[in-house]
């Protein structure tokens, strides 16, 4: 077992016919690999067994969050150097643990299991996802699943989300801050969606009620937000009556599908949509198309993928999807516009904030990292290793245009298609960072 290092990184090499990406340091204080390369440290040898009985991307993420990987240095550099691996080569290093048909790579997986050392895999770490049965996307398993995520502690999202308290991408201008980013955010919503003193604003998906806050208090409207998670209503009610607007603002923990007091003047849905699945997605449409009066706006902000080849496949990220956000699901920007048409939309503007959202996930990571023991603290070390990870490589996932993110401004058609209403919509073009 001595120098494990080397013989790890020797087995990789083999493995992935290729160099070694990073440094690695072993669980006996052995180091190999590339000198000036970010440091893998692979704290445990079960961290082997995880990544032999589940290879690819699920098997790193349930040692990263078990602590039995880890970086030593910039995360950031060291995702860049694996992303090759683990996601843009994943199904590559599958097969060849796997299917291991090629005499040498039988032998490279044998010498690592027996690095491994003896034992079945680990039971994956407890912030896991369990296992799930069921229909997609009925009403009480999206309840469970917006649970998992949102239900971890406000406290939590104040440390990484900042005063804001906005979980979406923000709206960049030069030297500003991230509240500011995300002000500039709200504002740019309410001035696509053309509100004004009085109107009624449905928001979807409200969260902690920032939007909700913005527009009643800036634009004078009425607002209804719904979510399916109690800790957020809880938070955005107090904070509505600190501010004064509990005339205005009506927070409900209830499903959009069970919305049944439009009409509304606009309807607002900000990082809402990737929870709806694409079984459920034109059943979304249809019923904001319903709850609009004619003329009335719609503002859809949504995370997309790239088109794949195959498009009638379920598309997943399986780290997202057992640690994340579960049954959760991107779809390309182009579907999602289609989508909207077909239910009687008409799609007005696209806008693409891909590169703002890259800005927005560092800012939160920095957040994090600044205050990680009161982050462990607020929930335990695994989740905040799950957050630290997620939000990391998904900032990288937008720079390298690997996934985006889009609003998309639509409009139900009055009275001979007349869509009016847009006209006034049309006043955000000075926003900033446009």
């Amino acid at each position: 077992m001595a120098d494990a290092a080397s013989r790890l990184t020797a087995l990789a090499e083999e493995l992935l016919a290729a160099p070694a990406p990073v440094r690695v340091r072993a669980w006996d204080g052995s180091e190999s690999g590339p000198p000036d390369a970010p440091v893998l440290v692979v704290r445990r040898r079960r961290a082997l067994r995880r990544l032999l009985w589940k290879p690819g991307e699920l098997g790193l993420a349930r040692a990263w969050v078990a602590g039995d990987l880890d970086v030593d240095g910039d995360l950031y550099a060291a995702l860049e150097r694996l992303a090759g691996f683990i996601w843009e080569r994943e199904g590559e290093a599958r097969g060849a643990l796997e299917a291991a048909r090629d005499p040498r790579l039988r032998a490279a997986a044998a010498a690592l299991l027996k690095l491994a050392g003896p034992g079945l895999p680990p039971p994956p770490p407890p912030e896991e996802v369990r296992r799930r049965n069921g229909t997609l996307h009925t009403r009480r398993r999206d309840r469970r699943a917006i649970s998992h995520h949102y239900d971890v502690g406000n406290a939590f999202y104040e440390l990484v989300l900042g005063p804001s308290m906005v979980y979406s991408c923000a709206y960049w201008s030069d030297g500003g801050t991230l509240e500011e980013a995300q002000r500039d955010k709200l504002d740019l919503v309410c001035r696509k969606l053309g509100l004004a003193e009085g109107d009624r604003l449905l928001d979807v998906g409200c969260g902690w009620g920032s939007m909700a806050i913005h527009a009643a208090r800036e634009y004078g409207a009425r607002v209804v937000g719904v979510t399916l998670s109690t800790e957020q209503a809880a938070y955005a009610r107090k904070r509505i009556a600190e501010e004064g607007l509990t005339d205005r603002i009506e927070i409900r923990v209830q499903d959009y599908r069970d919305v049944s007091d439009g009409p509304f003047d606009a309807i607002s849905s900000i990082g809402m949509a990737e929870h709806v699945g694409a079984v459920r997605y034109r059943e979304y449409a249809d019923r904001l198309f319903a709850l609009l009066r004619p003329g009335g706006r719609l503002l859809n902000h949504q995370i997309a993928r790239r088109p794949e080849r195959d498009e009638s496949a379920y598309h997943v990220d399986a780290f997202i999807d057992a640690y994340v956000f579960p049954d959760g699901e991107l779809a390309p920007v182009g579907r999602t516009v289609g989508t909207l048409e077909d239910a009687g939309f008409e799609v007005r503007d696209v806008e693409a904030l891909r590169e703002h959202y890259a800005l927005t996930l560092r800012q939160w990571v920095r957040n994090l990292e600044e205050r990680w023991p009161e982050a462990v603290r607020l929930t335990s070390p695994g989740r905040a290793r799950v957050w630290r990870l997620y939000m990391a490589a998904s900032a990288l996932a937008f720079e390298r245009n690997r996934i985006g993110v889009n609003q998309v401004l639509a409009v139900k058609p009055g009275a001979g298609g007349a869509s009016g209403s847009a006209l006034r919509a049309r006043v955000w073009t000075d926003a900033p960072g446009r």
